[in-house]
């Protein structure tokens, strides 16, 4: 049977110095990791980074450790998918120094981009050409939400997040190839900004202890604008803590 590894982790690793529960020394990312198992990370969505600097972060987390990283907008919402090859190499060549602490790339499509089968094949034969990390797509037109979409994705591998809020009904279930399972939370009803209830989290747990085949399941809170991302992240980690404890 698959082992199978909660990763809960946030969007970046802020860590407030007034945050009880992690240590008083060391940097953001050492006193997060400190904590949790998995961060996504969003800033290469904007900027590259250097290989060094992943190098450094990954020397800097527990061997356990597994960075998400966002590819840049630039190959999703810039090029859109068309003719990224050269930027897709050099986004994998930075990446690249988190070695083994690479758990997941994350595809976030722009809101307006529908699902073009052909233009979509061509991008995910060739993410998959240059790399077997684990990938997990966030659509986010309606278009994507078919069962023609998620065979294409199943063929090339690639996982559907579930994101709340969701577009659609059924962008609310991780669909797509099991070998990974990615919810991604980003604050509901304001988006970014709002915590999440205790009932909403119970039913999150739910969900992800349901996932028993497959490899990792991560859950990612990407409310951080006030801060609610961490207790969100801490709370939801005690809930599949419980669940495993109590089968």
């Amino acid at each position: 049977m698959t082992r199978r590894v909660f990763r809960i982790g946030t969007a970046g690793w802020n860590v407030p110095r007034t945050e009880s529960g992690f240590p008083e020394h060391g940097s953001h990312l050492e006193r997060y990791s400190a904590v949790f198992s998995a961060v996504e990370i969003n800033s290469s969505f904007y900027r590259p980074h250097r290989r060094k600097t992943y190098e450094r972060w990954a020397a800097s987390v527990p061997e356990s450790f597994q960075f998400s990283v966002k590819v840049p907008k630039a190959i999703t919402h810039e090029s859109r998918l068309f003719s990224a090859e050269s930027l897709i190499e050099q986004f994998l060549e930075e990446v690249g120094g988190l070695g083994r602490k690479l758990g997941a790339l994350l595809v976030q499509l722009p809101p307006t981009l529908r699902l073009d089968e052909e233009l979509a094949s061509r991008f995910f034969e060739g993410l998959r050409e240059r790399t077997t990390v684990s990938v997990v797509c966030e659509p986010r037109h309606r278009t994507w939400f078919t069962s023609t979409a998620e065979s294409l994705l199943e063929r090339y591998q690639i996982a559907r997040v579930a994101a709340d809020p969701a577009v659609v009904p059924d962008a609310a279930r991780p669909a797509g190839h099991d070998r990974t399972i990615y919810y991604r939370l980003h604050g509901s009803p304001r988006v970014y900004y709002s915590a999440y209830q205790e009932t909403a989290l119970q039913e999150i747990a739910q969900r992800m202890a349901e996932h028993r085949r497959t490899e990792a399941v991560w859950c990612i809170f990407d409310n951080t604008a006030e801060q609610a991302a961490i207790p969100d992240a801490r709370k939801l980690m005690a809930l599949l803590e419980g669940s495993s404890s109590n089968p």
